[in-house]
């Protein structure tokens, strides 16, 4: 028996083909659990739903209607809500100076008002059913605990989701809801092809990890499968599976810049 049998799940921000959001949810799959998938892309979302024997729905995670009738939805053809997982995010990476208007009311409205939309919808439908409860995730990042340059905007609105991950754990604890966070590190993915094409930028990470590698997609995947587990008598925390990487720290950028730098050096000489 699958640790999740019997339990239901939503996975928002499993659009886009390989993400993080579509690991987990084929894991909670293989683990028992009904699921729903949700993001702004139907032709994946209706693939992976096909795959794994679940449901899909179309949903904006910056819009507070949207995200109140996926957990509706989700409600309706599950009969309840044992696990909802927030996915999405924006990889903004901006000179402070340099952000622009529009840069910030993007990413306030995904990173910050747009996780308020989710922890209020699921709250809600958590706190109705009968028993009341179930386990919230977010996904964070480990730049909020080991900063790196030209990521004020991003940091800011990660760190404001962990504050209100927070108080919901201290504020619907009683009703047998938890929640928490979850902070990958710099993690191969759709959102992060494209750098780590870049010759030399994982060997800028690669010191920083004790554990000695990158955390995968899977190692998230498996954390958050633990946090929604009857197991798991954790609420309120930001769990960090990435090897380790806030002891050491990101790298900054003349470290990035060195390591690029000798890459490419290397490459030119052959």
């Amino acid at each position: 028996m699958g640790q999740l049998e019997g339990k239901s799940a939503v996975i928002l921000g499993a659009a886009s083909v390989g993400n993080m959001g579509q690991v987990i949810a084929r894991l909670f799959a293989s683990e028992g659990a009904k699921v729903m998938v949700a993001g702004r892309k139907e032709a994946p979302l209706a693939a992976l739903a096909e795959e794994i024997g679940g449901t899909y729905a179309l949903c904006d995670i910056t819009s507070h209607d949207e995200v109140h009738a996926l957990a509706q939805k989700a409600k309706a053809e599950y009969g309840r809500v044992d696990a909802a997982i927030n996915c999405t995010g924006w990889g903004l990476l901006a000179n402070l100076l340099e952000t622009t208007q529009e840069q910030l009311d993007q990413i306030t409205d995904l990173q910050f008002k747009g996780v308020h939309h989710f922890l209020q919808a699921f709250v809600k439908v958590m706190g109705e059913q009968e028993p009341t409860g179930g386990s919230i995730i977010s996904l964070s990042s480990a730049t909020t605990k080991a900063l790196i340059n030209n990521h004020a905007a991003y940091i800011g609105t990660k760190r404001a989701g962990e504050a209100m991950i927070e108080c919901v754990a201290n504020d619907f604890g009683h009703l047998g809801i938890r929640a928490n966070t979850v902070s990958p590190a710099f993690t191969e993915s759709p959102m992060t092809s494209e750098s780590f094409q870049v010759p030399g930028l994982v060997d800028a990470f690669m010191p920083k990890y004790p554990l000695g590698r990158l955390n995968t997609s899977e190692d998230v995947a498996h954390a958050c499968l633990w946090l929604c587990t009857d197991h798991a008598f954790v609420t309120g925390q930001n769990i960090q599976p990435n090897g380790g990487l806030t002891l050491r720290g990101n790298p900054q950028a003349k470290d990035i810049e060195a390591a690029v730098g000798a890459a490419m050096a290397k490459l030119q000489e052959g």
